[in-house]
């Protein structure tokens, strides 16, 4: 997680309806983990915790 300001903006092309619109920009939001940031910024996470889940994921990444 950075401490960055995320501004995701898409514009409307020629001939593009809006549900696609929509799409694009979901997925664009998508890709930048705006939601997963949030949602993690929710709640006090303490360092040490912090640390014990990175580590844990480090560990299953490298089993696979």
């Amino acid at each position: 997680m950075s401490n960055r300001a995320v501004n995701a903006e898409v514009f409307l092309r020629t001939g593009e309806t809006a549900e696609k619109l929509i799409r694009r920009f979901s997925k664009k939001v998508r890709k930048e983990r705006i939601i997963e940031e949030y949602r993690d910024r929710m709640y006090y996470e303490k360092p040490s915790d912090k640390k014990r889940k990175k580590k844990k994921l480090r560990k299953l990444k490298n089993e696979r």
